[in-house]
């Protein structure tokens, strides 16, 4: 096991405008759908319909991300902002 033994610390996670990046990739994917809809009649005909219900549910669960992410912003500027506790000594 010691060959997977990191040799250096990993570096800390990089912060970017997550709820933004979420959006976006939300946004991406309800137009797919709207776009793919006018063609719903090709694709089941050639039974391709869930190439329509892809980008929904794409779409779906980036509105549970943006939710979620939201939250987690809110909670961490709450933490930031919030005064240090004391810790009691053992």
């Amino acid at each position: 096991m010691e060959k997977w033994t990191p040799k250096h610390e990993a570096p800390e996670p990089l912060e970017g405008p997550v709820v933004a990046t979420i959006t976006g990739g939300t946004i991406l994917w309800f137009v797919l759908f709207l776009v793919q809809l006018p063609f719903y009649g090709w694709f089941d005909d050639h039974g391709h319909t869930w190439w329509v219900w892809t980008p929904l549910a794409g779409a779906g669960l980036g509105l549970i991300g943006i939710w979620y992410v939201r939250g987690r912003e809110a909670a961490l500027k709450r933490a930031a902002d919030a005064p240090p506790q004391d810790t009691p000594a053992e």
